[in-house]
């Protein structure tokens, strides 16, 4: 009896092991960085339509800073929300392409906020409040321009707007402070700009 649950113990530590090894090695992780505005409303609209939980594709998300001077290293909020480092705020997801295209990420970053605005989105006024696509391999760089292109014929050019959306390689990757990390999931009654909703 007493062998017979050694046996059965073993057999589970073993497939607990072998689930874990499988998991890690057959979850292929891909990048994307989007800027949109404030980026505590880009985070919460991203996760609450691709929730980690549900398996959507997202895997993780971090809020922080890119696209800025290359001497403006380690940037704080208050430096970059100056414009005096050029840095946006940004949206970096880790997902799972497998689950969810790089293409439809673009759609929906697309979907989420007013694309037609230079450095603004409502009454966020400055460059860090810009629309931009960092791409990070060539591959994505043409699905964004592809992507983009679409998007233009079908929901823009019939309303004589024109997408001003940056589209440039991602350089350096600064997190934002600890409390912007999901902040409108911590602060639900905290501020969200307006034009961080589905649009069509």
């Amino acid at each position: 009896m007493l062998g017979a649950l050694r046996g059965l113990i073993s057999g589970l530590l073993l497939g607990v092991a072998q689930f874990h090894s499988m998991s890690s090695t057959s979850t292929t992780t891909d990048v994307a960085i989007f800027a949109a505005g404030c980026f505590w409303g880009v985070e919460h609209i991203f996760l609450k339509h691709y929730p980690p939980q549900q398996n959507k594709g997202i895997l993780k998300t971090a809020v922080g800073y890119t696209g800025g001077k290359e001497n403006a290293t380690d940037p704080s909020y208050r430096q970059v929300c100056s414009g005096a480092t050029d840095h946006a705020e940004a949206l970096r997801i880790e997902f799972d392409p497998n689950v969810v295209s790089y293409d439809e990420l673009v759609e929906f970053f697309y979907r989420t906020h007013d694309p037609t605005t230079v450095n603004r989105q409502g009454a966020d006024v400055g460059t860090q409040y810009r629309s931009a696509i960092f791409y990070t391999t060539p591959d994505q760089l043409e699905a964004a321009k592809r992507v983009t292109a679409e998007v233009q014929e079908k929901h823009f050019t019939p309303k004589g707007q024109k997408i001003a959306t940056e589209i440039v390689q991602a350089g350096q990757w600064w997190d934002a402070e600890d409390y912007h990390q999901l902040y409108l999931f911590k602060n639900p009654t905290g501020y969200q700009c307006p034009t961080h909703r589905l649009h069509w």
